[in-house]
């Protein structure tokens, strides 16, 4: 398999898994509630599109600079990190609700600048940096972000369907356990190498 398609692969793998249960995800089924899809949908797209460049950007730069052994360990107890994270949850705060419902002049921008906001620092974009230090920057933009921009339109559908009701401990214990297995091959990948 090329390198292209491995980073497309792991990246959307690992995002989709990470943005199920993730706060941004719980912002798109507010929005979902409030606003029609599609304009939700492109809200998240763009702002995911953005966030992620600049997460690769970082990532690419880091992986040029740090040998790869380092590199793979360092991911893993990151890795390990976004498990436990995962475990613990997101909820939204009242702040983040309220930009959530408010209904602004275009439910787009509303939507694209609050999960642009959301994203920054969040173990998503976290996620896609330490994977940039290890796979192409193009293939780990493209998975990464239509990863993310899947798991949000998943729970765009569920916020239309269901309202805000979802089995998020399942998800959760489930997402901490992949984290958990792509930090333990990380690791053993890491010390391999060095």
């Amino acid at each position: 398999m090329s390198g292209f398609l491995v980073a497309l692969s792991i990246s959307f793998g690992v995002i989709f898994v990470a943005e199920l249960g993730d706060k941004s995800q719980l912002m798109a089924m507010t929005f979902a509630t409030r606003f029609r899809p599609v304009p939700v949908l492109i809200g998240v797209t763009i702002a995911t599109a953005l966030v992620h460049a600049v997460s690769v950007g970082i990532g690419y730069g880091l992986g040029a600079a740090l040998p790869t052994g380092w590199i793979s360990l360092l991911a893993g107890v990151a890795f390990f990190g976004f498990g436990g994270w995962t475990l613990r949850g997101d909820t939204l705060t009242e702040e983040e609700r309220g930009r959530a419902e408010r209904g602004d002049r275009s439910a787009i921008c509303a939507v694209g600048i609050a999960f642009f906001l959301a994203e920054l620092g969040d173990k998503t974009m976290l996620a896609t940096i330490t994977l940039a230090t290890r796979h192409g920057w193009f293939g780990t933009w493209l998975g990464s972000t239509v990863g993310m921009v899947a798991a949000d339109a998943l729970a765009i559908g569920v916020g239309r369907i269901l309202g805000r009701r979802m089995p998020e401990t399942a998800v959760r214990y489930s997402a901490a356990a992949l984290f958990f297995l792509f930090g333990m091959w990380l690791v053993v990948e890491g010390l391999r190498q060095i």
